[in-house]
């Protein structure tokens, strides 16, 4: 535990939390600032930051969690589909450094939407260059 995580603290119930799901590993609780009603947070209850630190056993427990809660969110409210959001980082958006997925049931009309803009590559060889510098780096 990191004594000064929020989402360690829910984990020993020094602040309260909306459990959804726990096992011995896992946590997953109601987000306070849903982006649509129904978002849910899954956690594994060891403190881990960032995702590339966490062990393959903790990943594929956590992604098993994250299913089970979008399936769980389809059939419960009916929902026409389900995000499933990681981010690593203060840049990529990650406010709590706790790794976390958070899992969103959507409908079509919930009016959210993304900012997301896309900008293709001006060439395919910048594409490819940058794959080649992904490949290599893979371990």
């Amino acid at each position: 535990m990191k004594s000064d995580c929020i989402f360690c603290k829910i984990v020993a119930g020094q602040l309260p939390a909306c459990k959804v799901y726990e096992d011995a590993e896992t946590l997953a609780f109601m987000d306070i600032g849903p982006i649509v009603p129904g978002h849910t947070l899954v956690i594994p209850k060891l403190h881990i930051d960032p995702l590339t630190a966490a062990p393959p056993a903790i990943l594929q427990k956590l992604i098993l969690v994250v299913q089970n809660i979008a399936r769980a969110q389809l059939s419960a409210f009916k929902a026409d589909g389900v995000n499933v959001i990681q981010a690593n980082g203060r840049a990529a958006g990650q406010v709590v450094p706790h790794l976390h997925f958070h899992v969103i049931p959507r409908f079509a009309t919930d009016g959210h939407h993304w900012n997301w803009k896309p900008h293709p590559y001006a060439k395919s060889e910048e594409m490819s260059a940058l794959a080649e510098k992904i490949k290599g780096a893979l371990g």
